[in-house]
């Protein structure tokens, strides 16, 4: 097979590249002025919570190597070990008026051979998935909140 040689002309030449700068129009102060309003805001109104503070929390653990499962209940500022695992619940959150619907739970799950928690941040009853342990052996989520 013979191979074949392109002539210089069919290659881009960098001599024949022409480089353009271009200025932006300039806005004049009384015209941007005309434009921009600046909105007023009012800071007297008063927000009502979407959610409900609970004393404490449902999780439940999963060891995937045995295939155990144990529910357990956890006080806010608790901590307790699952396995290997240290779980600290530090807060609990449930839509206002319906403990049933939905629980945020703020936790920190540490692996006890590990220095720094596996798992610091908010989990969700009923998207668990959305915000996970990432661990190897155990998961653990949460069910429900608890209220006095």
């Amino acid at each position: 097979m013979k191979s074949r040689v392109l002539p210089l002309l069919f290659l881009p030449s960098l001599a024949m590249a022409q480089i353009t700068q271009e200025t932006l129009p300039t806005i004049e102060e009384t015209t941007l002025g005309s434009i921009v309003e600046m909105p007023e805001f009012n800071f007297s109104t008063e927000r009502q919570a979407n959610s409900d503070i609970g004393t404490g929390a449902i999780l439940r653990g999963l060891d995937r190597i045995t295939g155990a499962v144990n529910n357990f209940s956890m006080s806010v500022g608790e901590t307790l070990e699952f396995e290997r695992l240290e779980v600290t619940l530090e807060a609990c959150r449930y839509p206002v008026d319906n403990i049933n619907a939905d629980a945020f739970a703020l936790l920190k799950i540490r692996d006890i051979r590990d220095e720094e928690p596996s798992f610091y941040g908010w989990m969700f009853a009923t998207s668990p998935a959305l915000s996970a342990l990432d661990h190897p052996r155990y998961d653990i989520w949460v069910l429900s909140c608890e209220s006095e």
